[in-house]
C-alpha cells in the first residue's frame, strides 16, 4: 500500500489554494476534451441495441454478424495508432474536431446503410473516431490538469464514457418503447434500429462546438514555439500565484531532452519495445481479456439467449450501465487517495470471482429456454458485480496510467500504441464471442475469469505506482 501523503510540489508548481481557485475552468477543459469519451462509449455501446434487428435484416449468422460489429475496432486500433503523431502535428484541440466530424458522419452513414458492407465501412469510420478520442481525451487532461487534481480530472475521461454507455442504452430503450418492442419497428419510416444508431450525431456536434471553447495544451504550444499563449493556459489552469517563469522552464527542459515521439522511439527494449512500452500494452489488454464490452455489446442478445425477453433484455442493459456509472464515481473518489495499483489489485479480484460465478450459472443446461430460477439469478445479479468492479478499478485506472506513465519523449506515441494494443484486444474479444457463446458460454466466461486472476500478479510485478507525481518525473 502506497503511502497518503502528496510529494513536495515540484519547482515553479503552484500552491494548493492557486489549484482550488481555477478548478473550476479546469473542470470545464477537462469536461470538454472528455466529451470525446462520451462519444467513445455511445458509439461503443449503442450497436448492442440493433445487433438481433442487424442479424434479421441482412438474414446473417453469429460470424459473419460477429465481425460486422467487430469491424469498428479495427478502425479504433488504427485511429488510436495515429492519432499520437497527428496530435504531435496540428494540436490536441484539431484532433477533436477532425473526431468530432467522423462521429457525425458515421452516425448519419449508419442510419443510413443501403447494404451490409455499407454499414461496416461507417463503423469502421466510427472506430477510426473512437481510436482518436481514446487516444487525445487522456492526453490532453494530463497536459492541462495540476499535478495534485491530474487523477480526478483524468477520470474524467472513463466517467464520460460510462455516461455515454448508459445513455446509448437509456436512448436505445426509449427507441425500442415507441416501435412498441420491435428492434425493426418503424418510427418516421425508419426502422427503431437505425434511430438508435443515427442520434449520436447530435453529441457528435456538441463535441466540435465545445473544441471552439478550451485552449490549446501549453505542452503542445510550447513546442510548436508560441511561448506567450502558453503562458496564458497555464495561468489559466494553475493559477495567478504559480512563479510563470519556472514552470515554463520546468516544462522547457523536459520538452529539451525529448523530440517528436515516434514509433522507433518505443523500440530498444529486450523483446522489441522498451519495458514501459509492454507495460502499457499489457495494461491495454488485460483490461480487455476479461470480457468487459461482452457486456457492452451483446448484453441484451445474451440475455434473450437465457431466455429473457427483448425489453427486459434492454432493461438490463441499462441498468448495467448504471451500476458502470456508480463504479467509476467510486473509482474518481479514490484513485488520487489510495493510489492506482490498490484500485487494480480490488477490481481484479471482484471480477474473478464474478467472472467464475457466472461461468457457474451459464453452465445449467436451459429448461423451457430458460436458465433455472437460481441460476438465472445469480448470472444478473454476477453480471452487474462483475462490472461495478471493473468500473471501480481498471476502467479508470487504465486510462489515468496510460496518460501519467510514459516518459515525456514517447509519451504521446507510447499511448498511441497501447490504445491500439486496447483495440486490437477488444476486438478479438467482440468477434470471438458469438461463436465461442454458441460452442460453450460456460466456458467462454472461464477464460475471462483466468485472466482476471493473471491481472494480479501483472499488477504487482509489473506496474509502478504513479499517483502524486508529476509528469516530468515520469521516467
Amino acid at each position: 500500500m502506497t503511502s497518503s501523503a502528496q510529494p513536495p510540489p515540484p519547482s515553479g508548481a503552484p500552491p494548493a489554494h492557486a489549484h482550488a481557485e481555477h478548478l473550476g475552468h479546469v473542470v470545464f477543459i477537462t469536461a470538454s476534451a472528455a466529451m470525446g469519451g462520451f462519444l467513445f462509449g455511445y458509439d461503443s455501446s449503442v450497436i448492442n441495441g440493433a445487433v438481433e434487428a442487424i442479424r434479421d435484416r441482412y438474414d446473417i449468422g453469429s460470424a459473419e454478424l460477429a465481425q460486422v460489429i467487430a469491424i469498428a475496432l479495427i478502425g479504433c486500433a488504427i485511429g488510436a495508432a495515429t492519432a499520437g503523431r497527428i496530435a504531435d502535428r496540428i494540436g490536441r484541440i484539431a484532433c477533436m474536431r477532425i473526431a468530432s466530424v467522423l462521429f457525425a458522419a458515421s452516425a448519419v452513414g449508419s442510419a443510413l446503410p443501403f447494404a451490409l458492407w455499407d454499414l461496416a465501412m461507417w463503423r469502421v469510420i466510427g472506430g477510426f473516431a473512437i481510436g482518436m478520442a481514446s487516444v487525445i481525451g487522456p492526453a490532453y487532461i494530463a497536459e492541462v490538469s495540476p499535478p495534485a487534481y491530474r487523477g480526478r480530472l483524468a477520470s474524467f475521461q472513463q466517467a464520460a464514457i460510462v455516461i455515454g454507455i448508459a445513455i446509448s442504452q437509456l436512448v436505445n430503450f426509449g427507441i425500442l418503447q415507441i416501435a412498441d418492442g420491435e428492434q425493426r419497428g418503424k418510427i418516421g419510416g425508419l426502422e427503431a434500429w437505425q434511430w438508435m444508431l443515427g442520434v449520436m450525431v447530435l453529441p457528435a456536434l456538441l463535441y466540435g462546438l465545445l473544441s471552439f471553447a478550451i485552449p490549446e495544451s501549453p505542452r503542445y504550444l510550447l513546442s510548436v514555439g508560441k511561448v506567450e499563449r502558453a503562458r496564458k493556459v497555464l495561468t489559466e489552469v494553475e493559477g495567478e500565484h504559480i512563479d510563470l517563469d519556472a514552470r515554463v522552464a520546468e516544462i522547457e527542459h523536459a520538452m529539451r531532452r525529448e523530440h517528436k515521439s515516434t514509433f522507433k522511439d518505443l523500440l530498444g527494449g529486450r523483446f522489441g519495445f522498451l519495458t514501459i512500452v509492454w507495460v502499457g500494452i499489457g495494461l491495454s489488454v488485460f483490461q480487455q481479456l476479461v470480457g468487459i464490452n461482452v457486456a457492452f455489446y451483446y448484453s441484451t442478445t445474451l440475455w434473450q439467449s437465457v431466455g429473457i425477453d427483448p425489453t427486459g433484455s434492454f432493461f438490463y442493459s441499462f441498468t448495467t450501465s448504471i451500476v458502470n456509472i456508480i463504479g467509476t464515481v467510486i473509482a474518481m473518489v479514490f484513485v488520487d487517495r489510495i493510489g492506482r495499483k490498490p484500485l487494480a489489485l480490488i477490481g481484479s479480484t471482484g471480477m474473478a470471482l464474478a467472472l467464475a460465478l457466472e461461468a457457474w450459472a451459464f453452465s445449467e443446461p436451459l429448461v423451457n429456454g430458460k436458465l433455472p430460477d437460481l441460476e438465472g439469478t445469480v448470472a444478473l445479479v454476477a453480471a452487474h458485480v462483475f462490472v461495478l468492479f471493473f468500473a471501480l478499478s481498471w476502467g479508470v485506472v487504465v486510462w489515468v496510467l496510460l496518460g501519467e506513465m510514459f516518459p515525456n519523449k514517447i509519451r504521446a506515441a507510447g499511448l498511441g500504441v497501447a490504445a491500439s494494443a486496447q483495440w486490437l484486444a477488444n476486438w478479438a474479444i467482440t468477434a470471438s464471442f458469438p461463436s465461442l457463446s454458441e460452442w460453450n458460454l460456460s466456458a467462454t466466461y472461464i477464460i475471462y475469469a483466468c485472466f482476471a486472476v493473471l491481472s494480479i500478479p501483472f499488477v504487482v510485478f509489473c506496474v509502478k505506482e504513479t499517483k502524486g507525481k508529476p509528469l516530468e518525473e515520469m521516467g
